[in-house]
């Protein structure tokens, strides 16, 4: 053994300890491993720790954060837009419905069938002023019908609105469509729907009779007789009022239809095709009925025909063409 070796072995076991570089002192351990003196600290390490997570993470740090800016104020931009254009469109849509007694505005409808979408309705917009008389003509098949079932609630828009006085009835629940249809929309369709059990006064008095409780039908029974016999009276059916549906011309049994469509005293008359099934006289005799409620009740009618000579006897047409309306 060398004499330096044999001077550092006597100096370890006096105590002393090797002599290093104060760069590679190795100090005490901490957390499961040391800390080089002279290097940074633990509390420096997880500072700057800090400082690059945040860096990371944070939406407006880092080498993107003006993209990332920029990125949320389109997307603000478009929330803010679709807002705008939205309410552009309710007012649009309120602006259409003033003034008007019925409305339909931007009226979609579209059927399925299996996965095939039928568009019918592409974009209606028709205003009905208070006590006009209004047709509306068309080919077959152009959506005439469909139209009127959703002007009188039977139907529900794919899109758009439908505004009755200044109401919106299209998305109503079935319970109030129900008493809309019952006590303020007369409806006659092509197809008479008479209750063959029922005598013609009987039939006129059905929407009553569902109106009512029994108690209340009970109790004004006579005023309501009453109505229903005038009604008759104004169609020419008199003298037929107990007589059954088996009975009767089909001209008899639109005029019973139309009474019966009138016997609530309703704001609004819808007729789909009320002459279809008539000869030319007869539903010239109809008509002639019609505009008479009209004149004389100021009684608002729309009026779906595809005979261009019963439409001349309205106050307006419309044609309803590639699922849109036109003004003729």
């Amino acid at each position: 053994m060398n004499d330096n070796l044999k001077r550092m072995l006597g100096k370890r076991q006096q105590g002393g300890s090797l002599a290093a570089s104060p760069s590679l002192q190795v100090g005490p351990r901490v957390r499961g491993g040391p800390v080089l003196q002279g290097g940074p600290g633990l509390g420096v390490e997880l500072s700057a720790a800090a400082d690059l997570q945040t860096q990371e993470h944070h939406p407006l740090a880092g080498p993107h954060s003006s993209f990332q800016q920029q990125q949320g104020t389109i997307q603000t931009g478009k929330t803010s837009n679709v807002g705008a254009r939205l309410d552009a469109q309710r007012a649009r849509r309120a602006k259409a419905a003033a003034g008007n007694h019925l409305a339909a505005i931007d009226l979609v409808k579209n059927y399925r069938k299996g996965e095939v979408e039928i568009p019918v309705l592409r974009g209606v917009n028709l205003g009905v002023r208070r006590g006009e008389f209004l047709a509306i003509v068309g080919q077959s098949g152009s959506g005439k019908s469909t139209l009127l079932h959703l002007l009188g609630t039977l139907d529900a828009p794919s899109d758009g609105e439908i505004h009755f006085e200044g109401r919106r009835i299209d998305n109503l629940p079935s319970s109030q469509r129900d008493t809309l249809r019952n006590r303020h929309l007369g409806m006659i369709f092509q197809f008479y729907h008479l209750l063959p059990e029922l005598s013609m006064l009987e039939n006129v008095l059905a929407p009553l009779m569902i109106a009512e409780s029994a108690w209340g039908f009970f109790r004004r029974r006579r005023q309501h007789r009453t109505t229903a016999t005038e009604l008759l009276n104004l169609v020419g059916l008199g003298h037929r009022l107990k007589h059954k549906p088996r009975e009767l011309s089909g001209g008899e049994m639109q005029r019973t239809a139309i009474a019966r469509a009138l016997v609530a005293a309703p704001r609004l008359l819808l007729a789909d095709e009320p002459t279809g099934n008539l000869d030319h006289s007869t539903g010239r005799e109809i008509l002639d009925i019609l505009r008479r409620l009209n004149q004389t009740q100021k009684l608002t009618i729309v009026m779906v025909t595809h005979d261009q000579t019963i439409a001349n006897m309205a106050d307006r047409i419309v044609r309803l063409a590639d699922g849109c309306v036109q003004e003729v």
